[in-house]
């Protein structure tokens, strides 16, 4: 983008190049993930959690 300058005779100028753009970064709010699902916890389900890895991987591979 080239911006037209206004300068008169025998006045200094200072000129300023900058090669891009700079931006402050955005700044993040840290949320927890706990209790970030919890709207679709089942809470009759919290018993099989202990079992549930070793049940998952028995399907998938097959009872040996």
């Amino acid at each position: 983008m080239m911006e037209e300058v206004q300068a008169k005779k025998n006045k200094k100028v200072i000129i300023s190049v900058l090669d891009e753009f700079i931006e402050e970064p955005a700044v993040r709010k840290l949320h927890s993930a706990r209790g970030a699902l919890s709207e679709y916890a089942d809470p009759a389900l919290w018993g099989e959690e202990k079992s549930a890895w070793e049940k998952a991987v028995k399907e998938k591979q097959g009872d040996d």
